[in-house]
């Protein structure tokens, strides 16, 4: 079994999502939102850092998905999201987790089928790919998101890694 957390990034909000993944089926542990006061933007920084750091202690994950950034037409909010990023993923380092990062794009298309799709889109597929009785808010969900398109790509790479002879591309 490998459990990973998923981290969906934000200066405000951040998301999470925790899931268990066992021979290609994944199974929900628990989701959630590190809610930011306002205040100065290292105070934020400082409360994602401490909160991936006790969901990580609490739950023990092995693995770490992070959504990319999101490039936006406003700089300022991209460089604070790429910071909030970082404070999740030095999080997850410092616990030692290995970590994947996936754009938007990616999370969308392993989980919905299409990368163009909207948020209620991957809510609904969160809901019916995990089996819950409702959906989670917004950004635990993204989180989710996240956290199956880590397990999806984890478990290719794998099949990958184990293919031999002329499925590697060798010629033995």
């Amino acid at each position: 079994m490998t459990r990973i957390i998923g981290i969906d990034p934000g200066s405000r909000r951040t998301g999470y999502g925790i899931v268990d993944a066992v021979a290609g089926k994944v199974s929900y542990v628990t989701s959630g939102i590190i809610r930011l006061p306002e205040g100065s933007l290292p105070d934020r920084l400082k409360i994602i850092f401490d909160g991936v750091s006790q969901l990580v202690e609490q739950y023990r994950p092995q693995e770490m998905g992070v959504e990319e950034v999101f490039l936006s037409h406003n700089a300022s909010s991209a460089l604070k999201l790429g910071q909030a990023r970082g404070a999740a993923i030095v999080a997850g380092v410092n616990a030692g987790l290995s970590i994947g990062e996936y754009s938007a794009r990616s999370v969308k298309l392993a989980v919905v089928g299409t990368g163009a799709a909207d948020k209620s889109q991957v809510q609904m597929m969160i809901v019916q790919l995990l089996k819950l009785s409702q959906s989670p808010a917004e950004d635990a969900a993204d989180a989710l998101a996240v956290a199956l398109c880590h397990a999806q790509t984890s478990r290719a790479l794998a099949a990958i890694d184990g293919a031999t002879g002329f499925a590697r591309g060798r010629l033995k």
